[in-house]
């Protein structure tokens, strides 16, 4: 921005210049009769040719990279400044100013000189101390735009470290903003891709032995309904167990959602910022038909896509492995409904958030896709899936409406064991802490019946 300032101010010294020389040779055949004029116009020239003098001084660069752009521009300006010769238009012989350039004389003194309106010559831009220099440098990145860091986007939080790194890719590999997103995107599921061999390794296994875990989740929920809680303590025990001796564990196919979720809000919340400032190149920072990636699709193509993405991910069986594995068919319907949830908020979202919402969704298919090839599974140490037939398995599958109802009557049974349980220990306590509770009619020690002591004593 400094550059293009002093740049600035040269061409406006130019061009009064140029005025100045062309109102001479307009009027190469008038004679003034005051070397006042003449005077004034030769020292507007001096003034004007030593502040251009000063523009060209300041035009400086602290990066070593552009030094040789600025020593070839200062010395064009220079060239083209003494080419121009205005100063030599001005000479003196015989107590009469010539104009060498115009070919104007002046031969006598007592003709009024002509009227002319000077226009305003402005002063030339402050030259900047070396700190100030470096600080209007540093907010400026190597394509010329605001550091993301000037606009108040930068620092070291979750965000601040995903925007520095777009920008990062945005200017040092000359990327567009999507580019950089789409280049962004691959990078941190390469970087989250361990996570998920590891979570595919584990839904395999849980796969594979589904029907032993069914069998015991079956027994332990049958005495849960009993109330014998400790048949159903000891079948826990049991699945856990089982679990510990086939490196089981269902907490391992939640890692990835839990890795990725603050990467998506952070990549979110960030975009976001970027779209609402706005950062001036995201206006043409998109490609094809969403070249302004400020404002929403107008065409709907990215929320549509988005969804679709998003479905058919949902079906493949996503990163975190088969949710048939784990018996999650209500979650199942869930996930298949959030896609049409989303679609009336996503049409309003910038398109700098759909485009990395659409990059990383076809990232996830092609990670789907790419470890369902047998030989990829046998490179990563996955286990081939068992299909079991659904009719075989302990637990029979169930319809959405069926599932809710079972889970509904399994709940209220469970309830009502609680409050069961918490009652008993309730009397018990009342029991052991009151008084005594009197359960016959009369004390058998404080007899007041006069027949039963005549008996007595016959």
């Amino acid at each position: 921005m400094f550059r293009k300032s002093l740049i600035g101010h040269y061409k406006l010294y130019y061009k009064h210049l140029q005025s100045l020389k062309n109102r001479v040779v307009a009027d190469r055949n008038v004679e003034f009769g005051h070397t006042k004029y003449l005077d004034e116009l030769k020292l507007q020239a001096t003034s004007i040719v030593n502040r251009l003098n000063v523009v060209i001084a300041s035009n400086t660069c602290t990066s070593p990279s552009e030094q040789q752009s600025c020593n070839k521009q200062n010395k064009y300006l220079k060239l083209k400044l003494s080419k121009s010769k205005f100063l030599k238009c001005f000479s003196q012989k015989n107590n009469a100013f010539i104009f060498g350039t115009a070919g104007l004389t002046l031969v006598s003194d007592d003709a009024k000189p002509a009227q002319y309106v000077i226009e305003p010559i402005p002063e030339p831009p402050p030259v900047l101390e070396s700190d100030a220099l470096a600080e209007a440098a540093s907010q400026l990145t190597a394509l010329g735009e605001p550091t993301l860091e000037s606009l108040g986007l930068g620092g070291w939080s979750p965000v601040g470290i995903i925007l520095n790194c777009l920008e990062f890719l945005h200017v040092s590999m000359n990327l567009p903003w999507w580019g950089a997103i789409v280049v962004g995107t691959v990078i941190a599921r390469l970087l989250m891709f361990p996570l998920v061999i590891i979570t595919q390794r584990n839904a395999a296994r849980m796969n594979n032995h589904l029907p032993q875990m069914q069998a015991i989740q079956v027994k332990m929920t049958e005495a849960r309904q009993s109330g014998n809680q400790i048949e159903s303590a000891r079948y826990a025990q049991e699945l856990m167990l089982f679990m510990k001796e086939k490196n089981l564990n269902p907490l391992k196919n939640m890692i990835v959602p839990m890795a990725q979720m603050p990467i998506f809000v952070s990549f979110f919340v960030g975009l976001r910022r970027m779209a609402n400032l706005p950062v001036d190149s995201l206006r043409d920072g998109g490609i094809y038909w969403f070249t302004d990636l400020t404002v929403p699709d107008q065409f709907y193509a990215l929320p549509i896509i988005t969804s679709l993405t998003l479905w058919t991910t949902i079906e493949l069986g996503t990163d975190a492995g088969r949710l048939s594995s784990q018996n999650l068919q209500t979650m199942k319907y869930v996930l298949r409904a959030l896609p049409i949830i989303i679609f009336p908020f996503t049409i309003n979202f910038p398109g700098v958030i759909l485009c990395y919402w659409v990059a990383s969704n076809f990232i996830s298919l092609a990670q789907v896709g790419f470890l369902r090839i047998p030989t990829v599974r046998s490179y990563f140490k996955i286990e081939a899936l068992v299909k079991h037939n659904p009719q075989n398995l302990p637990m029979k599958s169930k319809g959405f409406t069926e599932g809710l109802k079972e889970s509904w009557t399994n709940a209220k049974i469970t309830r009502q064991l609680e409050d069961r349980r918490q009652f008993d220990e309730l009397q018990f306590k009342r029991a052991g802490r009151g008084p005594i509770e009197k359960t016959y009619k009369y004390d058998p020690t404080k007899q007041t019946n006069p027949n039963a002591v005549s008996a007595k004593k016959r």
